[in-house]
């Protein structure tokens, strides 16, 4: 494919470019230009790049040569569409939208109709012979304009119409006459000039011009960048700008404008999708201000242009063999599209459309496996509502993006980030959504709005953000003001009220529906009988089982109990990479580790030892049993010591009560001076991993004995056992080699009284630093490495995960700092270098050495395939991850450049 030119050069005809150039034409203008090679109906324009963006928001100006670049390209578009910009008789109106490389739904500017002034608009009435159309175009440009160019709050473009709503009694621009509508205009110029000090700009090129850049700018707008934090699209890319003759929706009942899916988005089932208005421009249907009609319906409207629709749609699907989200306009008669991508989908219908196209024929099961992500799958193993659950239904809607949500109703985007910050569940109610609900948005669980449809913004956007929507519910009436809602039989939701959504159905009920377990996680738990039953388990199977197929790395779990491990083992899981013996000390055991820690003497101490052990070796029995044939890695116990100590606090208090009431308290003074003994100001970087098992003489020793006694019993069996023991917190090879030599000792002493030898390997947890730092020479006495990330992230970053989360990442993201928590996805710039750094040493120092991950970002999917390009040998999840963590591995391992692909 020949590149375009780009040096000296910001705009491009239509004509020139490929869908493959989203990097220099953005998204839109790749795909406008494909489809006008194509031969679709596109009306003519050309784009500016990205790369005129990028200057503009680096030097705040125009790069030079790019307006005269732009006159050339408008005029070429004035002689094809034989009308000139701002004619008095016959005037060309133009689009100016953004672009990105990502679709970015209702994040950027649009602004229509530009080309209108006061003396154009009576040119174009008189030439469309309607005085309705041409002044309602005019209301637009004035809105847009002035909201997005000039920065005219909206709540006061709003007031400069509802004067005439009043005046006639009605609520939509489309029912006013046309001397209304003049009078709008005449109010909205006038609101112009008062609140931007100047007024609306009479000269075409100049609006042009001013839209460009406002259009740049749109870029770094607050909820511009948050969408790109949430999505993690980069911040440097920049938009391109689509200038386009506009076509027109809004002419009368031959007229209309729509959106299209070539299937389903939020099911994945085949056919014909979407929402058609007649006598509308785009930005009704996308604003959800007026509710549409099922794009089946055009058939009965407009056969003609339906049919053509039906043509374009399956030109697009086989060129882009995917599905299509496409925008349309008919204007008497004539279809035009204005627009296509590749469509925003939810879980379940990114599973079903992957699989369909593989069976079509248009693509292969590794494409199909870059079509689909951990994070989807993760969202269908989402609980959904009970059936015959017996709350009734309070009200339907469009069924915009599936799921259950439970959630306290809140009326406004703030009122969702307060109750979200106070730890409650949110449900947003809206009349409709708008960019400036993001916030909002990302803080709700799941979204319900009384107007709009499956292409409304609420609906695309809470499809990309994986929320529960239900739209359109016209029974319902929002009164934002007095923060409710009611129903037309008299229901009444108050805000802070619990409000059920039910995505998939789109009802909504009052109250909190019960919620069950997705029949994707059922299958896992051992349902086969589903596959015969659903067309998605079917999908995930299919997907899965491919992945499996082609990943390299293995996907182990994190369990710490008998059910944990059946339960991983069930979803598929090849081991257990981290067995967290800490864990099986909680409740009435705590009083024995409190017991050792404080122990007298050793002889007080060998005894809670003995208890301790027949307590440790019957647990291990029990998971050795159920991951039979499969190596279990048992961590050696870890946590701070404090977390076994009675708490500092209370014991100085018992002491002071009793010596302030003469009744002292003995116990409770031991207590207290064994405590303040071993208090430490930083526990967490005290005594705790391997310092532990070096200090407390016998601890590690007991666990040691527990696993060898353990994995002997289930040898005699005739079960295979595969035990593992990892030794936590290591920093340099002494400690290894010293702890080593104890295990060594206590596994040689059980297979010689057992007569059973256990192969077992003994291995360190990368957590500290230095460890990664000396990873050659702490390999010399490992067998195996598995990185700890959570704590190698603490101690990288300098960051105490319980503090920061809380006080300084809000401030952190905000400020562009990170992208995403480095606690969430790997830092892969400082953390993933120490882990490249500790797989390659690590490999230096011993050839065979297996390495692994068990912090939470084995789950993770981005982490997920820095792992695979790193070169580990395994991920280790919680149980519930392990199938997310399959098919990441199998995409990392398809992926053209050993990253999985970009799916936004």
């Amino acid at each position: 494919m020949t590149e375009l030119p780009t040096t000296g050069r910001y705009v491009f005809d239509f004509a020139e470019g490929r869908m493959e150039q989203k990097d220099l034409l953005g998204g839109k203008g790749a795909n406008l230009a494909e489809m006008t090679r194509l031969g679709l109906p596109v009306p003519p324009g050309f784009t500016i790049t990205t790369a005129a963006c990028r200057a503009y928001l680096e030097t705040g100006d125009l790069p030079a040569g790019l307006g005269d670049e732009i006159t050339a390209h408008l005029r070429d578009l004035e002689q094809a569409m034989g009308r000139r910009l701002g004619d008095a008789n016959d005037p060309l109106l133009i689009s100016v939208r953004s672009g990105s490389k990502f679709s970015m739904p209702g994040m950027m500017e649009t602004i229509l109709d530009i080309g209108l002034t006061d003396e154009s608009v009576h040119g174009l009435a008189k030439h469309s012979g309607d005085d309705h159309f041409a002044w309602d175009s005019y209301r637009r440009l004035l809105q847009m304009y002035a909201r997005t160019v000039l920065d005219v709050p909206d709540d006061l473009l709003q007031a400069a119409v509802s004067t005439e709503y009043a005046e006639w009694g009605v609520g939509t621009p489309e029912e006013l006459p046309a001397a209304a509508i003049e009078r709008a205009c005449v109010a909205l110029k006038q609101t112009i000039a008062d609140h931007a000090g100047r007024p609306f700009p009479q000269n075409p090129l100049e609006q042009l011009d001013l839209a460009v850049r406002a259009v740049f700018r749109s870029w770094s707008t607050p909820r511009a960048r948050l969408y790109r934090r949430q999505e993690q699209i980069p911040d440097d890319l920049g938009t391109a700008v689509n200038v386009m003759a506009m076509v027109f929706g809004n002419r009368g009942p031959d007229s209309g404008t729509g959106v299209a899916f070539t299937r389903n988005p939020a099911s994945g089932e085949p056919g014909v999708y979407g929402d058609y208005l007649q006598d509308a421009q785009g930005e009704d249907v996308v604003a959800g201000v007026r509710n549409t009609v099922p794009l089946a319906r055009l058939a009965e409207i407009d056969p003609v242009s339906h049919a053509g629709l039906r043509t374009a749609m399956s030109t697009l699907e086989r060129r882009y063999r995917d599905l299509c989200d496409i925008e349309f306009t008919i204007e008497r008669g004539r279809l035009w599209i204005l627009q296509t991508r590749v469509g925003k989908r939810t879980a379940e219908a990114a599973f079903r459309i992957a699989v369909q196209l593989v069976d079509e024929g248009l693509i292969t099961l590794d494409e199909a496996l870059l079509r689909v992500t951990g994070g989807q799958l993760g969202q269908l193993m989402f609980p959904r509502f009970a059936e015959r659950h017996g709350v009734p239904a309070l009200a339907h809607g469009v069924a915009a993006s599936p799921g259950a949500a439970v959630g306290y109703a809140a009326f406004d985007s703030a009122a969702a980030q307060r109750f979200a910050a106070d730890g409650r569940r949110v449900i947003l109610v809206r009349r409709e959504t708008n960019p400036d609900d993001l916030p909002g948005m990302l803080a709700s669980a799941g979204i319900l709005t009384t107007r709009g449809g499956k292409t409304s913004h609420a609906a695309v956007v809470a499809r990309g953000l994986g929320k529960t929507c239900v739209c359109g519910v016209e029974t319902l009436t929002v009164d934002p003001v007095a923060r409710r809602a009611e129903t037309a039989a008299g229901a009444v939701i108050e805000e802070g009220d619990l409000v059920s959504l039910d995505g998939t159905a789109g009802i909504v009920y009052a109250g909190e529906v019960p919620v069950v377990a997705s029949p994707v996680v059922e299958y896992f738990d051992g349902r086969t009988d589903l596959l015969d039953e659903d067309e998605l388990i079917r999908a995930v199977d299919r997907l899965l089982r491919h992945a499996d197929a082609r990943r390299r790395l293995g996907v182990h779990a994190n369990a710490d109990t008998p059910a944990d491990a059946a339960r991983a083992r069930r979803f598929g899981a090849e081991g257990i990479g981290l067995c967290r013996t800490e864990h099986m000390f909680l409740g009435e055991r705590r009083q024995l580790v409190e017991r050792l820690v404080l122990a007298a003497n050793s002889a007080d101490q060998q005894a809670v030892l003995e208890e301790l052990l027949q307590l440790q070796r019957a647990d291990f029995v029990m998971i050795f049993r159920a991951m039979a044939g499969l190596p279990v890695t048992v961590r050696l116990i870890d946590p701070p010591l404090h977390e076994f100590l009675p708490d500092l606090t209370d014991l100085s208090v018992r002491v002071a009560v009793g010596q302030a009431t003469a009744t002292p308290d003995p116990e409770a003074e031991r207590l207290l001076a064994a405590v303040q003994r071993m208090h430490e100001s930083n526990p967490m970087l005290g005594l705790r991993g391997v310092r532990l098992g070096i200090v407390i003489p016998g601890l590690f020793a007991m666990q040691a004995r527990a696993i060898a006694e353990a994995a002997a019993e289930v040898t005699a069996e005739g079960t295979a056992v595969h035990p593992e023991i990892m030794v936590p917190l290591v920093a340099g090879e002494a400690e290894l080699q010293l702890v080593r030599r104890e295990i060594e000792g206590v596994l040689a002493d059980v297979a010689a009284r057992t007569g059973r030898t256990v192969p077992t390997r003994i291995g360190a947890m990368i957590e500290v630093p230095r460890a990664a730092l000396g990873a050659e020479r702490i390999a010399h006495s490992a067998d195996f490495f598995s990185f700890g990330t959570n704590d190698l992230t603490q101690l990288t970053w300098a960051f105490s995960r319980d503090d920061v989360e809380a006080s300084i990442f809000p401030r952190y993201l905000d400020a562009g700092i990170f992208a995403v928590s480095p606690f969430e996805s790997l830092d892969v710039e400082g953390v993933g270098r120490l882990v490249r750094l500790a797989v390659t040493e690590g490999r230096t120092g011993n050839p065979d050495l297996v390495i692994g991950v068990c912090g939470e970002h084995g789950g993770d999917p981005a982490s997920i395939a820095f792992f695979a390009e790193a070169g580990l040998d395994y991920v280790s999840c919680s149980p519930y991850r392990v199938p997310v963590a399959r098919l990441e591995a199998g995409r990392a391992a398809v992926a053209p450049t050993g990253a999985t692909s970009d799916t936004r």
